[in-house]
């Protein structure tokens, strides 16, 4: 017998291949922004190092957040649609539904994230991080994808209709700009600084900052998985509630 987790995984994988508005989004958009913002505008932003250097890590962030809105999407349909209720007279486990979406917007993140570094590489990017340094890179985008993913798809599973799931997700894709992703949260307003400094992405930016020049903080390395985690356990244990209520 199939493993229903990964059943779960293909179906919603395919789901945001087939579908181009999802690509687009997902892998992308992160890639055009980040085209305009050090190919375009670079050279407008005195960061101290070369502006792709500074902006990469930034952009891996975006990259996890930009697809998120169709995740948030996709689970709305399924549980105000009525494919749940089929799932439920197959005998699908319900922790397999939750799960799969997980897994599969995590497996776009992390294409979307290769597509990044390409272009980052392409366009200059000179890291000075040892192979350690990259695994902890990786780690954190991981964490990142699993944490959102999680907030996410109980955001879709609260809303009530697919279009104010999807509109229930911008914060988390605007966020990012709010934070040191596009320039030192030193450089910005009254006020704007202040959130920026103390949001959860920024210390998660500087932390992947940090490991890809050879030299991240340890603070800012803690409180990137203090969020991460805490981020996590609240998505995961609010969209497991919310599932088992309306399903």
């Amino acid at each position: 017998m199939k493993n229903p987790s990964m059943v779960m995984l293909r179906r919603n994988f395919k789901h945001i291949a087939r579908n181009p508005t999802s690509v687009f989004n997902a892998v992308l958009m992160p890639v055009v922004v980040m085209l305009m913002f050090v190919y375009m505008l670079g050279d407008a932003f005195s960061v101290g190092v070369p502006y792709v250097d500074y902006a990469t890590p930034g952009m891996l962030l975006l990259a996890v957040c930009y697809g998120l809105g169709s995740v948030a999407t996709s689970v709305n349909s399924d549980m105000t649609k009525g494919i749940i209720n089929r799932f439920k007279v197959m005998d699908v486990p319900r922790g397999a539904v939750l799960t799969g979406h997980v897994i599969a917007s995590l497996m776009t993140n992390l294409i979307a994230i290769a597509a990044i570094i390409g272009v980052a590489f392409a366009l200059g990017f000179n890291p000075s991080a040892s192979f350690v340094q990259w695994l902890g890179v990786i780690g954190i985008v991981v964490l990142l994808g699993l944490a959102t993913g999680w907030l996410t798809v109980a955001l879709g599973l609260f809303a009530k209709t697919p279009e104010t799931a999807g509109l229930a997700s911008v914060p988390l894709i605007m966020l990012p700009f709010f934070s040191s992703a596009i320039v030192p949260a030193d450089k910005m307003g009254p006020g704007v600084k202040q959130f920026a400094e103390y949001q959860p992405f920024t210390p998660i930016i500087e932390s992947l900052r940090g490991l890809l020049n050879g030299s991240a903080a340890t603070g800012d390395l803690l409180a990137a998985l203090a969020w991460l985690v805490g981020i996590a356990v609240v998505g995961y244990v609010w969209a497991t509630s919310t599932f088992k209520k309306r399903a």
